[in-house]
C-alpha cells in the first residue's frame, strides 16, 4: 500500500512547519485515501494554520473544462482564506500573495507527461518563494504511469514554455517531487526545497497498483486508461485532428470528419505496435474541435501497458494518417497555444521541431525514435543522481 506525502504530513506535521502559516498549492486530487482534502487537514490542524490557497490550471476543483480557460481567485468563506489563481492574470505568485504565509506546501497530482502544466506552476512558485525567502515543501504523489518508462524527445531549452520548463522526456516517469528536485538542481539552486516522499511506491507500477483513489487530475483525464495514452495522444492538440475532447473518452478516441477510420485501423494493425490495439469508433464531439460534426474515429485499447510506448505509438499513428490521406490533409496548427505566440504548438509539445520536420519530410519512424533513445539515455544518466524511488 502506497503512503503519499500528504498522508505522512497528516500523520505528523514536520517540526519546521509547526506554528507556521502555510500556503498550499493544490487541486482536486490533493486528498488522502479516506478522501480528506489538504486544505481541510491544515485548516483543522492544531499545529499549523492555513494562510492562503493557490490553484493551477483547471481551477481548484477541476471547474474549467478545456485548455486556455482562465479563472480568477476569490475568498473561500468557509476556510476564511484567499484562493489565488495561477492560471489567469498571474501564473507566478506575487509578493502580495505570499505575504501571509511562512512556507508553501505543494500537493499536486501529475499525469506523467512533461507538457502537463501543473509542474511548471510549481516551478513558478519555487522561483517566487526563492525570491521571497520562503521554503517550499513538496508532498509527493505517484507518477500514475511510471510503468511506461521514458518515451519521446527530451525538451530543448529554446523550446521552454508553460508546457515545458526543463529538459526531460515527453513521457518522463518522474514523480512531482523528483521533478521539483530536478528543477532546483538545474534552474533554481537557491530554492529552500523540502520533500516528504512516499512509502512503498515503485516506478514500475501503474496508479491502479497503489491502492489510492483515482481523482481526475484534469477534466479530460477521467480514467487511468486516458492517462496511459495521454503523453502521446496529446500531440493531437497541435493538429487538425480531434483528440477526443468533447467525448467521454478523450485521448483514447481520436479522429476527424475527413479521416477514413477503417483504412487507418488496417494500416495500424499491419504495424503490429506493441501493447495496444485499434478499433473503428466514430463519434460526434459536443465541444472543442469539430463540435457537432461526425468524425471518422479510432479508439486505442491498451492490451499490455508494460509494452506500450505512448509517444512512439502516437508517431506511428500520425505517420499512418499522412500515408492514407496524402500530404497536406493533416495540418499542424499555428500559434498561439498556451501563452506561446511564436513557436509552433506541435514543437513545444513534442520538445523541438525535429518530430514535425520528420513527419513533413516522410522520414522513417525508426530514425526519429532512435534519436529519442539517445536523448533518453543521457537524461537517465543525470536523473539517477536525484531519483527518489527504485
Amino acid at each position: 500500500m502506497v503512503i503519499t506525502g500528504l498522508e505522512k504530513f497528516a500523520a505528523r506535521v514536520p517540526d519546521k512547519l509547526k506554528k507556521k502559516r502555510l500556503g498550499v498549492l493544490c487541486h482536486a486530487p490533493s486528498i488522502t485515501r479516506d478522501f480528506r482534502h489538504i486544505t481541510d487537514i491544515i485548516a483543522k490542524s492544531d499545529e499549523c494554520s492555513l494562510g492562503a490557497v493557490f490553484g493551477p490550471q483547471h481551477g481548484l476543483f477541476g471547474e474549467t473544462q478545456d485548455n486556455m480557460i482562465e479563472w480568477e481567485g476569490y475568498v473561500d468563506k468557509r476556510l476564511n482564506v484567499p484562493v489565488y489563481s495561477l492560471y489567469g492574470l498571474h501564473r507566478k505568485p506575487t509578493a502580495d500573495m505570499l505575504s501571509t504565509i511562512d512556507a508553501l506546501v505543494v500537493d499536486i497530482q501529475d499525469a506523467g507527461a512533461r507538457l502537463y502544466t501543473y509542474i511548471w506552476t510549481v516551478k513558478h512558485c519555487m522561483e517566487a518563494c526563492t525570491e521571497a525567502g520562503i521554503p517550499v515543501w513538496v508532498l509527493d504523489r505517484p507518477n500514475p504511469v511510471g510503468l511506461l518508462g521514458c518515451d519521446g524527445p527530451v525538451l530543448k531549452e529554446e523550446y521552454y514554455t508553460f508546457v515545458g520548463g526543463a529538459s526531460i522526456p515527453l513521457c518522463h516517469s518522474m514523480t512531482p517531487a523528483e521533478m521539483a528536485v530536478w528543477i532546483k538542481e538545474k534552474h533554481i539552486p537557491d530554492c529552500d526545497l523540502h520533500v516528504i516522499g512516499m512509502d512503498n511506491w515503485r516506478r514500475n507500477s501503474l496508479y491502479s497498483d497503489t491502492g489510492l483513489p483515482w481523482v481526475l487530475p484534469s477534466p479530460n483525464l477521467p480514467t487511468l486508461s486516458s492517462a496511459v495514452v495521454y503523453s502521446g495522444m496529446v500531440l493531437m492538440e497541435a493538429l487538425n485532428l480531434s483528440e477526443g475532447r468533447g467525448t467521454t473518452t478523450p485521448f483514447e478516441l481520436f479522429g476527424a470528419p475527413w479521416l477514413n477510420a477503417g483504412l487507418l485501423v488496417t494500416e495500424l494493425h499491419s504495424a503490429k505496435l506493441p501493447g495496444c490495439a485499434f478499433r473503428v469508433h466514430n463519434y460526434i464531439p459536443t465541444f472543442n474541435k469539430y463540435a457537432n460534426e461526425l468524425c471518422g474515429g479510432v479508439q486505442i485499447h491498451i492490451t499490455d501497458p508494460a509494452l506500450y510506448k505512448p509517444v512512439q505509438t502516437a508517431l506511428h499513428i500520425l505517420d499512418a494518417v499522412i500515408r492514407i490521406t496524402g500530404p497536406g490533409v493533416m495540418k499542424f496548427n499555428p500559434p498561439p497555444y498556451e501563452y506561446e505566440e511564436i513557436l509552433m504548438p506541435f514543437d513545444i509539445l513534442s520538445g523541438d521541431n525535429k518530430m514535425r520536420i520528420h513527419l513533413e519530410n516522410r522520414a522513417p519512424v525508426k530514425t526519429e525514435t532512435e534519436r529519442w533513445n539517445d536523448e533518453i539515455s543521457f537524461f537517465l544518466q543525470e536523473f539517477r543522481s536525484i531519483q527518489l524511488y527504485k
